[in-house]
């Protein structure tokens, strides 16, 4: 009986040896030390998708730190498709990059100093214009120059090629020509002609004597109102005088700064205005002994000045406009 029990008990041990064999993990040759457990993947991927293994950190360490592991890379595909490749780095940035990065810096470099200029004006303060625009509307004389058409922006050259900032009314008997100071609110001057007296209108670009020593980029638009009277030879030769029987306009220089300002300082559309409104007027009330009608002219608005010393420092320095100068003002 003892020996049958030995014998039962041989293989019971034998088949438990066998189960804890096959059980036990095994040597460190067969296994893999670095691949974390099922579990633990899943953890890992709810928790820190970007984290790699632990053997893959040491690799990493001792080769290139800054490489996640396999499983980190292809996560980093699906999760970051717009990362180009390295190469493609190197020639993005040695091609179109280092273009559009030029652009960029030049226009980084002037468009504050432009901005600077531009903010310098007085008329660009909020709620200058809206009250500048309340003090001349309250200057228009009902019966005599009727309602208001529209309001413009402009900048008077004169016969020297200075210029002045200026406010123009086109009302339903008069061209309003106003001298505003935005600094103190307050209206210095004020200039009125009957439309029905305009009898020329010429725009184009500005031209010199042969011999000047001046020159001025843009357009302009001219308006005559007595074609028979020259101005005299003193007139011409004084920059102060004011009897002249035109006025010239060309663009401010605020006029790139919003819709708002490029619509108030368009002097093509104030050319069609004034056109149409002084059209309307001599019709209704004609000048007796004067042709009636206005003439449009497309060609040069000739200036003559030859030096231009005085224009020159104005106009540099915007003298003629209402812009901040420092601890000294305006």
């Amino acid at each position: 009986m003892m020996a049958e029990s030995e014998e039962e008990g041989a293989p019971t041990s034998s088949k438990e040896q066998q189960h804890q064999l096959s059980s036990s993990p095994g040597g460190p040759e067969h296994t893999q030390p670095a691949a974390p457990a099922e579990g633990t993947e899943k953890r890992a991927e709810h928790t820190q998708p970007a984290a790699p293994a632990e053997g893959t950190e040491k690799r990493a360490e001792h080769t290139q730190p800054a490489a996640p592991a396999e499983g980190t890379e292809k996560r980093a595909e699906h999760t970051q498709p717009a990362a180009p490749a390295e190469g493609t780095e190197k020639r993005a940035a040695a091609g179109v990059l280092g273009e559009d990065r030029l652009e960029h810096s030049d226009y980084s470099v002037e468009s504050p100093l432009v901005q600077f200029k531009i903010r310098k004006f007085f008329v660009l303060r909020p709620g200058t214009l809206k009250q500048a625009i309340k003090d001349v509307e309250a200057l228009v004389d009902q019966e005599v120059d009727g309602s208001i058409h529209s309001l413009w922006l402009m900048a008077e050259v004169d016969h020297w090629n200075n210029e002045k900032e200026r406010l123009v009314l086109i009302t339903e008997n008069s061209l309003l020509i106003f001298k505003y100071d935005f600094v103190m609110f307050n209206c210095e001057q004020v200039q009125r002609i009957s439309l029905n007296l305009v009898d020329r209108i010429s725009y184009g670009k500005f031209s010199f004597p042969k011999r000047a020593l001046i020159e001025r980029e843009g357009e302009g638009v001219r308006v005559f109102w007595d074609r028979l009277r020259e101005p005299s030879f003193t007139s011409r030769w004084n920059p102060f005088a004011t009897d002249f029987p035109f006025i010239t306009f060309t663009h401010h220089p605020v006029r790139n700064v919003s819709d708002t300002f490029a619509a108030l300082c368009d002097i093509h559309k104030f050319r069609e205005q004034l056109t149409a409104a002084a059209q309307k007027v001599h019709a209704i009330k004609p000048v007796p002994g004067k042709a009636n009608g206005v003439l449009v002219l497309n060609q040069p608005i000739h200036i003559d000045a030859f030096v231009g010393l005085m224009s020159f420092l104005g106009n540099q320095n915007k003298l003629g406009y209402c812009v901040a100068r420092g601890n000294l003002g305006f």
